[in-house]
């Protein structure tokens, strides 16, 4: 017997051993070395006012399928020409489908595959603040900050459409998402453009307008215009991951770029389960409502199996060195710790993401009176596909979840695969990280699972190298003013975004 514990010992002994050397050997990337700032911003007060104004433009996007009152994407075109007129007299530029914008800047090089930068100008509605009170013009042309007694005010400081320059920022709906962004390429462009400089390579923007509603009249049809040019782009830029700011993300004292190298799937599906209906005086004793309930509950505690796939393990691995000593010995160990690690992981919202095909249920309808027993109960599940998930697996496993029951099954929305995973090795990634050693030379960077869908998905039959970053520094408040109200940004933030795709322009080919 004691011999046998000695065994155990010494093996328990060597394990542990095992466990710290691996942990103190795993090439953890350190956090990069700098004075914390970088280029310092410059104040331009031209180009706040450029974006300023395109703000005061409310290109709202909503409703099915990009049908929507395009009025003001028109006052938005004509304002581009007033306002960049360089731009327009020195570069290649046109229309797809109307709306669709996009500006070719001509290389020395043609034998070189060009790069592109993408946008979008449409912008979501600004929420109840549309409605609250129609005494209030919510559509302010002043700086000024709405009266204290206006109902807009308990959700905007200034009109979601005002453009309001103040306290550092620049306030109105599309600042962050993403006429900040949009304009800041302009800028960029237009710098270049008076500079005289010429890339080797030619450079294009492509702006859709429908990006909130799925992008399909927009960057969908620019896409495929480009392929039937027989355009193969280097690289694609697009929105997607940010720069967090330190504290944003629990457990890593650092600030955190994220760079999307793809994003999730896409699955919605409308679940019908058939029953007895009737009078609720006599029920049956399984309801068509009771069974959606066990379904649904199938479906949210038996979901997709979690994984570590090689891009978020590249993630884990590029911030592992900024996480406490066990998170650490966790990621480093997971031949032995993986089922630890993705315990953690799934507990919490953000981090399940990250590591599933995640299900939400989303909407229901049964009955419309409170005594009557609908035949027919509705829901609505939305799947957001991991790399490595495909959407066959995913229906198998809703097959699964439903098996016993009588159902009807429909798809909704757009259904689309998990996109493929860009490299982290190309020239067009190690630009993006130069770049944010440029405006932020401490922040950690790193591949990323972009979890929300962006236009660059469409980009994927004229690129294989396509990268989704907005080189902004946020916190968890900006980050919530997203799609929500209070939308800004800030003019450091701003002026940093230009300088850094100029320097990303400038620099591709040296």
């Amino acid at each position: 017997m004691k011999k046998l514990l000695f065994i155990l010992l010494a093996i328990l002994i060597v394990l542990i051993a095992v466990i710290l050397i691996k942990t103190f050997t795993y090439p953890f990337r350190k956090a990069n070395a700098g004075n914390g700032q970088g280029w310092k911003a410059v104040k331009n007060d031209s180009a706040i006012q450029r974006l300023s104004g395109g703000i005061k433009i409310p290109t709202v996007s909503a409703g099915e399928l990009g049908e929507f009152d395009y009025s003001t994407f028109d006052t938005f075109k004509e304002y581009l020409k007033q306002t960049y007129p360089l731009i327009y007299q020195n570069t290649e530029n046109y229309e797809v489908n109307k709306y669709g914008l996009v500006f070719r800047l001509k290389g020395s090089n043609p034998s070189l595959d060009p790069i592109v930068f993408l946008s979008h100008y449409d912008v979501v509605p600004p929420g109840d603040a549309e409605i609250k009170d129609k005494s209030e013009n919510i559509f302010r042309p002043d700086d000024q900050p709405l009266a204290p007694n206006s109902k807009v005010a308990e959700d905007w400081d200034f009109g979601p459409f005002s453009g309001a320059v103040a306290n550092g920022r620049i306030y109105g709906r599309g600042t962050i998402d993403m006429k900040g962004m949009f304009f800041s390429l302009m800028e960029s462009f237009n710098n270049l453009i008076k500079n005289k400089h010429t890339p080797q390579r030619d450079i294009y923007l492509a702006f859709g307008f429908d990006e909130e509603v799925g992008g399909q009249k927009g960057a969908a049809q620019i896409a495929n215009y480009f392929k039937s040019k027989n355009l193969k782009f280097d690289a694609v830029y697009d929105e997607g991951g940010l720069i967090l700011q330190k504290g944003s993300v629990a457990g890593i004292d650092a600030d955190v770029a994220v760079i999307g190298c793809a994003e999730k799937g896409f699955l919605s599906v409308k679940i019908k389960v058939k029953g007895l209906g009737g009078h609720s005086s006599m029920p049956p004793l399984e309801s068509a409502i009771g069974k959606a309930a066990v379904i649904m509950q199938r479906l949210e505690k038996d979901q997709m199996k979690p994984i570590v796939t090689p891009l978020m393990n590249e993630f884990f691995t590029n911030i592992g060195g900024s996480m406490s000593f066990v998170n650490r010995m966790a990621i480093a160990n997971q031949w032995l710790l993986r089922p630890v690690l993705l315990s953690q992981l799934t507990k919490n919202n953000s981090t399940n993401a990250l590591v599933r095909t995640t299900t939400a249920l989303t909407m229901m309808k049964g009955s419309d009176a409170p005594n009557v027993l609908s035949p027919e109960v509705e829901f609505i599940v939305n799947f957001r596909l991991l790399p490595g998930n495909t959407v066959k697996e995913v229906k198998d496993h809703i097959a699964r979840a439903t098996e016993g029951f009588n159902v009807e099954i429909e798809e909704i929305d757009n259904v689309k695969e998990a996109s493929a995973v860009s490299s982290t090795t190309t020239k067009a990634f190690k630009l993006i990280e130069a770049g944010i050693r440029e405006i932020h030379p401490t922040a950690i960077a790193t591949p990323y699972l972009t979890v929300g869908a962006t236009d660059a998905y469409k980009y994927q039959i004229v690129s294989k190298n396509i990268y989704r970053f907005m080189p902004i520094k946020i916190t968890d408040a900006e980050k919530q003013s997203i799609h929500s109200t209070n939308e800004y940004i800030s003019i450091e933030n701003y002026m940093k975004m230009i300088h850094y795709f100029e320097f990303i322009m400038l620099n591709y080919d040296k």
